[in-house]
């Protein structure tokens, strides 16, 4: 469900369309059939006043055939967005198949992602999502109690039990699904009740976080809305989650964040959009036509042009957007260029980047903070997996070295005191990192 990798990145396509990109199509626009209260994107119905938001049969063909028309590898993602996708009904989405059917070239593999809050799915929906292979995202924010605090319907009545209920439907029927949780105030600091729901009770296997950074337009609140995550809370939920993941689920539990600062250990930049060092491949399609750089930048600023009237490669080969994916690296500051994280985040996604450096730079990510502290907090692992990908062994092998290194600290430590340094190099004392609950002597 996420962006191109860094390898075809806009800035890589001089004066003409990449060979590969992503375009999160919206059907129905910022339609929802909830009213979520950390939704960004409703507020984009306001750029169509009066529209049905529905997308016509006219775009739907336009895009699915020039967007197959344009890639030049075989492999092409077709991503339904919303809004909520799924108030098109199923007719849309059978006369989607039938049009890729019809333009997709021999050798073409196609797979279509429908990104949903999975209340409108029934066995009909299930069967079709099984027969046509299409790969689900189900919004999900954690139990009961986390998901309900801010994914209400029109009438403000919680939607947990519908949400669970569409997963157990997608099991049933052998559908293919990932869970996407945003992070934010209501779940932040339980990360392993919070984990631990997905992985025991509802048996997902695929989690994607989205933190929830938002603007307020109350200045007495500071810079986010009261429902966003705070920066330290962030990196205490991801280190949270690590930890556990780490130590019992590497290989049966995927975690797209996880996995995303693995590559660029692997390889030297990550498969995830917002930790690559420029942007550009991964655009938004409004009901109507109109092409916007990024599903995060909908606004009259960065609208490329509408498909029905000019062809999808100028749009998305156009200097507007190359520039636009340019700006992620051009315009990072000098804090984070020395950052030693910097293979890793490159500044993160630009929407996020609220604050001034240390240094008063702007463009310092909101995030800096939570983020930095987990890439410190994860190093030794990630290097470690990443070792032993290189081997040719699974990352899994992780698991056993680490408990192995912790039981080694914990013996030297104990034998060195509460109050010496930690053996495993933290720089803080035994007693406040790895001796952390152990009981002390007489006691």
């Amino acid at each position: 469900m996420d962006h191109p990798s860094e390898s075809t990145r806009v800035g890589e396509a001089r004066g003409a369309s990449p060979p590969a990109f992503h375009i999160m199509a919206k059907p129905t626009g910022a339609a929802c059939n909830l009213d979520c209260a950390y939704c960004f994107y409703r507020k984009k119905a306001a750029l169509y006043p009066g529209s049905s938001f529905r997308m016509s049969e006219e775009v739907q063909e336009s895009y699915l055939r020039q967007t197959l028309e344009a890639h030049q590898i075989p492999q092409v993602t077709i991503a339904w967005q919303g809004g909520e996708p799924t108030l098109m009904g199923l007719d849309f989405f059978r006369r989607a198949v039938a049009l890729q059917a019809q333009y997709r070239r021999p050798g073409m593999v196609l797979e279509n992602t429908l990104q949903t809050n999975g209340l409108l799915l029934d066995e009909e929906w299930g069967e079709f999502l099984h027969a046509q292979r299409f790969l689900i995202g189900l919004s999900l924010d954690g139990p009961r109690e986390m998901h309900d605090a801010y994914r209400r319907d029109h009438r403000g009545n919680g939607t947990f039990d519908r949400v669970v209920r569409a997963a157990r439907l997608l099991q049933q029927h052998g559908v293919e699904f990932n869970v996407l949780a945003t992070i934010h105030a209501a779940n932040a600091d339980r990360p392993l009740d919070f984990y631990r729901f997905f992985r025991d009770e509802l048996q997902a296997q695929y989690l994607q976080f989205i933190p929830i950074v938002e603007r307020s337009p109350d200045p007495a609140r500071g810079s986010v809305t009261e429902q966003s995550v705070r920066p330290e809370q962030y990196g205490r939920f991801l280190i949270g989650v690590f930890d556990e993941w780490v130590r019992r689920d590497v290989g049966s539990m995927f975690v797209q964040f996880f996995d995303g600062v693995l590559a660029s250990y692997v390889r030297g930049h990550s498969t995830l959009c917002v930790l690559q060092p420029t942007c550009g491949l991964g655009m938004a399609l409004e009901h109507n036509g109109d092409l916007y750089s990024c599903d995060h930048f909908v606004d009259p600023q960065h609208l490329l042009g509408n498909l029905l009237e000019t062809p999808l490669t100028d749009l998305v080969g156009s200097e507007q957007q190359r520039t636009f994916g340019r700006a992620k690296s051009d315009k990072l500051p000098r804090h984070c260029r020395e950052c030693e994280f910097l293979f890793t985040c490159h500044g993160e996604c630009p929407k996020n980047r609220l604050l001034s450096t240390p240094e008063g730079e702007p463009g310092l990510n909101y995030l800096c903070a939570g983020l930095k502290a987990f890439f410190r907090h994860t190093a030794r692992p990630m290097r470690l997996m990443a070792e032993l990908l290189a081997r040719g062994q699974d990352a899994d092998g992780v698991t056993p070295l680490l408990a192995a290194e912790e039981e080694k600290v914990m013996v030297d430590g104990g034998r060195a005191g509460r109050n010496a340094l930690c053996p495993c190099g933290s720089g803080r004392k035994f007693k406040r990192c790895h001796g952390a609950g152990t009981p002390r002597a007489g006691r």
